[in-house]
């Protein structure tokens, strides 16, 4: 399965550099992760829980990065096994530019599955995958980004002068 695309991300690109090789923003980006440690030199071990259809596994897995350039562009490779659910191994390269307003992160991952996974059906894992990757990334989004604040609520009028909606007229809600 490949899948790729792009985020536009508001924050500086050394911040999301920093944050793309923080094993703790990684852990808190990757669905189901209950373990992040290590860093980039070395790679990070991770223990990731999901359920995938029928099948809920942990898989225990390294990640390691390779081809770095430094604040612009890293090659992740990740391989995981669970005894339950068999091999999942995925490679994404990630690559930020300055845009206006912020950086702009591409990325193109291929991912494959083995074993008790492979017999689910493409479809399924193909779904997952994407998902999984959206999921990524709105998370790596809101780590760098912070929580969107809420608009300022509006002025409401009291109750008893508002007209009835469609929804109140239906229900038999009319205005005294």
């Amino acid at each position: 399965m490949e899948i790729s695309g792009s985020r536009r991300i508001a924050a500086p690109r050394e911040q999301v550099w920093g944050a793309l090789t923080s094993a703790e923003i990684l852990k808190s980006c990757v669905s189901g992760c209950e373990e992040m440690t290590g860093g980039p030199e070395k790679g990070f071990e991770a223990v990731v829980k999901q359920k995938i259809g029928p099948v809920s596994a942990r898989f225990r897995g390294s990640i390691r990065l390779t081809n770095v350039v430094p604040g612009e562009s890293y090659t992740i490779t990740g391989r995981g096994k669970s005894r339950a659910a068999g091999i999942a191994r995925g490679v994404a390269d990630i690559r930020l530019s300055d845009v206006e307003g912020g950086t702009q992160l591409d990325y193109a991952v291929k991912a494959d599955v083995g074993r008790k996974l492979a017999k689910l059906g493409r479809r399924l894992i193909d779904g997952l995958v994407v998902r999984m990757a959206d999921s990524f990334f709105d998370g790596l989004q809101l780590a760098v980004e912070g929580p969107i604040e809420p608009a300022a609520p509006a002025d409401v009028t009291e109750e008893s002068d508002k007209k009835p909606g469609w929804f109140g007229r239906l229900m038999g809600k009319q205005k005294a």
